[in-house]
């Protein structure tokens, strides 16, 4: 089919969920050296105007990652080209995040996918809007 890269249309979508904890935090943090307080010290997130720690943005942005990683095409190498981001909400330690990622062009030629991707909170707040370029192609022999 020519409107098709490696099985994925337009259309074509994902989903991936995750509760965010104080310990994914922490390992965000060590394993980027992000170690700025407010992601961290309780007492200095309590003087910002989210009055708690929260989880870093691209923690959150994560879970793109992970929908596109490993459920779009699983089975298939899937390659992050592009990525924008606009983050809109806090995520504290115990929000349950959703990636939505929806196919919107395909690019047979070039094995590329455009996708929305939009995250969420358990209350229906939109946390990171955005949009992704991915090549998709098959594992070699």
């Amino acid at each position: 089919m020519a409107d098709e890269v490696q099985g994925l249309t337009v259309g074509s979508s994902a989903t991936f969920e995750k509760t965010v904890t104080t310990q994914d935090i922490d390992s965000f943090a060590q394993a980027t050296g992000d170690d700025q307080p407010l992601h961290s010290d309780a007492a200095f997130a309590a003087r910002t105007r989210f009055q708690q720690p929260i989880a870093h943005g691209m923690l959150g942005a994560g879970v793109i990652s992970a929908a596109l990683g490993t459920k779009l095409a699983p089975g298939l190498v899937v390659i992050y080209m592009a990525q924008n981001l606009q983050f809109r909400a806090p995520v504290i330690p115990g929000d349950t995040v959703t990636a939505n990622v929806t196919v919107t062009k395909v690019d047979p030629e070039r094995s590329r996918v455009s996708l929305d991707t939009v995250v969420t909170k358990q209350d229906g707040t939109e946390v990171i809007r955005g949009d992704a370029l991915v090549m998709v192609e098959a594992p070699r022999d």
